[in-house]
């Protein structure tokens, strides 16, 4: 039996993890019910942590019957035993990238894609070797193209605002997002391919389908069955987006050429590395930037002006001090790289991951160690983690400074969102987001652009449809100095 950490743990007592899965098949439904509309997840998962005075416990995940065949989970639920799940050695990552269930393969052309793969399996090593690569090769092209990209977001911005006194910011970065992976992958404008301006509609439809169990439309309390049935009984037929799909697939076909080409190299079939590609650019990485985008902007626009004043500063002076927005001037931005740290940690664009236990192990908490069978599915919730107050201090505010300084930083090890630490980089072997160190630069090149324009901002939010937070910018005062 082998131990998830070396925390020093060697004196806590063993225990069985506590917690109840209820009836088979009713306690799926209960919690399930529980989870989406009588508690809401945080206090689905805070009344049971209180009720067996463990952050490791036992329950089921949703969707649950029918559509998943087994709903039980052990449920990690603070800093020191979420990071088991990123340790391939002891957790099997097969098929569990949405959980306890598996989106049919039709949805990625008959293939199971790179991120429902274990590392153990052969096509592991080549997929996420070619996914690397192409980061690395369009290295250069990062920054100048998302700037483009962000120069027609803010014109887009002060128009809404101009015509209606507000601007949706979720469906104007959805639009931009959209563009910017495309043009990074196969350098066309989508607008001028088969796609046109629909390709956002299309790729969140081909999300919604596949994640539809995992999420709720937030109905009003008499309409919550309807909505649980609609949503997590029975599975949404791919039929309903084989055209959108089609046409996704047949344009990146079409215009990345080079990147297929390179695939072969690898020995990755053309067809395979292109449905590949696709869930990279569609799921991965405008899937995540659909996410965090409006997440990074809810956070730091209700931070307040202090902060926004402190931004600007910083952001002004080091890019009159390099000359330009450059890697080497992002790098010198400490407050910038501090606020997008202290967003990724305070709300994670990917909340939950999975792994199944590939041996007897010992889990260990703050306070106890707790034994998992092989076999078991092993389940963390992110947003309690990286909000550990054992682990951060007042972890529900959103402080900017949080990892300003040589000591704070150290506190990187706890946030997870790439699905490994801050401090890690990934690597064929693992599971880690291939795009971690983008997701960072794009969030940082967004707050320079936002506070060379402008001084402040406010927004109002409200909670989304999916994992994003509904944005709406009310006012955005121009820039007083440069």
């Amino acid at each position: 039996m082998s131990s998830s950490s070396s925390h020093s743990s060697s004196n806590f007592p063993l225990k069985p993890v506590p917690g109840s899965y209820g009836l088979p098949f009713f306690g799926a439904i209960r919690d399930r019910l529980d989870y989406f509309y009588n508690q809401g997840r945080d206090e689905f998962f805070a009344t049971r942590i209180q009720k067996y005075h463990s952050t490791i416990i036992k329950i089921n995940m949703p969707p649950g019957p029918f559509i998943a065949q087994n709903s039980r989970v052990i449920a990690l639920l603070d800093a020191v035993s979420f990071p088991v799940l990123f340790d391939t050695s002891k957790v099997e990552k097969r098929n569990v990238l949405d959980g306890t269930f598996f989106p049919s393969v039709s949805f990625t052309g008959g293939y199971r894609v790179c991120a429902y793969l274990d590392p153990s399996e052969r096509n592991h090593t080549s997929l996420k070797t070619f996914f690397l690569s192409i980061l690395a090769s369009k290295h250069s092209t990062f920054i100048p193209l998302f700037r483009t990209c962000l120069s027609q977001l803010f014109i887009d911005i002060e128009d809404e605002i101009s015509s209606q006194k507000k601007a949706s910011f979720n469906s104007l970065s959805d639009a931009i997002s959209f563009s910017f992976v495309f043009r990074l992958f196969c350098e066309k404008d989508p607008s001028t391919t088969k796609i046109g301006s629909k390709g956002p509609k299309m790729v969140d439809k081909w999300l919604a389908l596949q994640l539809a169990p995992l999420a709720t439309l937030n109905p009003s309390s008499f309409l919550k069955y309807l909505d649980d049935l609609l949503l997590h009984t029975f599975p949404f037929p791919f039929f309903l987006v084989k055209s959108n799909y089609k046409k996704l697939y047949e344009a990146f076909y079409e215009h990345s050429a080079r990147i297929l080409d390179k695939a072969e190299s690898f020995g990755i079939k053309r067809d395979e590395a292109c449905h590949n590609l696709v869930f990279l650019a569609g799921f991965n990485a405008y899937g995540g930037m659909k996410s965090f985008f409006p997440t990074l902007i809810k956070w730091v626009a209700q931070a307040g002006e202090n902060l926004h004043t402190q931004l600007a500063h910083e952001i002004r002076t080091v890019l009159k001090q390099e000359g330009g927005v450059t890697f080497q001037a992002l790098d010198k931005m400490i407050l910038t790289k501090s606020v997008v740290y202290e967003s990724l940690r305070i709300e994670p664009p990917v909340p939950f991951q999975y792994g199944k236990a590939k041996e007897d192990m010992v889990v260990h908490s703050h306070d106890a160690s707790y034994e998992i069978k092989k076999g078991e599915m092993i389940f963390g919730c992110q947003p309690f983690a990286t909000n550990d107050p054992k682990v951060f201090h007042n972890p529900r505010e959103f402080v900017g400074h949080r990892f300003v300084g040589e000591e704070a930083e150290k506190l990187l090890k706890y946030v997870y969102w790439s699905n490994d630490r801050e401090t890690k980089d990934p690597t064929v072997e693992d599971k880690q987001c291939p795009g971690k160190d983008l997701v960072v630069l794009l969030a940082r090149v967004i707050l320079v652009e936002l506070f060379l324009r402008y001084d402040t901002l406010r927004v109002e939010t409200k909670k989304g449809i999916g994992l994003e937070s509904s944005v709406t910018i009310t006012s955005l005062t121009k820039a007083t100095s440069t």
